[in-house]
């Protein structure tokens, strides 16, 4: 009889984890993530995906650089939804590519993922999403805000890390 008593505090305990933890109030709401889809994984759509990723970031980066919550990001991005678009469709039809992008905001779900010290655990997220073609292909994944991204520079190998955060820490010690 113990036995059992037991069984079943340790099974509601678990419940009661399992379940809580995945309940509102989740510390994915604090972000809001991007989402590139190829439209296959022929080598040719994954390279196009990443040189849409790069036009793409580029033309974010000043769009979002100001904005001070979550909600401010998802309005700058609703309202640049055609921009997006515009700025991927331009890179495929220069690279001779026949099929266009279509962007939306989705919640979704997303793996765990890390980025430097930050990591992201599974579950669901709002994300800006960037369907090329079909969108059926491998895809490529980051954070939007709070800007925690490490973007590939197109000019070298090296890697630039964006963050509000960090930039207002080096304003008040004076970096």
């Amino acid at each position: 009889m113990k036995y059992a008593i037991s069984f079943v505090c340790v099974v509601a305990i678990t419940l009661i984890i399992v379940f809580c933890g995945n309940m509102g109030g989740s510390a994915n709401a604090e972000y809001f993530r991007i989402h590139i889809r190829a439209n296959s994984n022929s080598a040719e759509d994954q390279n196009v995906k990443y040189e849409v990723k790069d036009e793409v970031v580029e033309y974010l980066i000043p769009l979002l650089s100001e904005v001070e919550t979550k909600e401010e990001a998802e309005e700058v991005l609703q309202e640049n939804l055609e921009n997006v678009e515009r700025v991927a469709d331009e890179v495929l039809s220069t690279r001779g590519f026949n099929y266009k992008s279509r962007a939306y905001i989705s919640f979704e779900e997303f793996p765990t993922r890390e980025y430097g010290d930050l990591v992201l655990d599974e579950g669901f997220y709002d994300a800006l999403i960037l369907a090329l073609g079909t969108g059926e292909g491998d895809n490529w994944w980051c954070v939007v805000y709070p800007p925690f991204c490490f973007l590939e520079s197109k000019k070298s190998e090296n890697y630039v890390y964006i963050s509000k955060i960090w930039e207002i820490i080096n304003s008040v010690i004076g970096n």
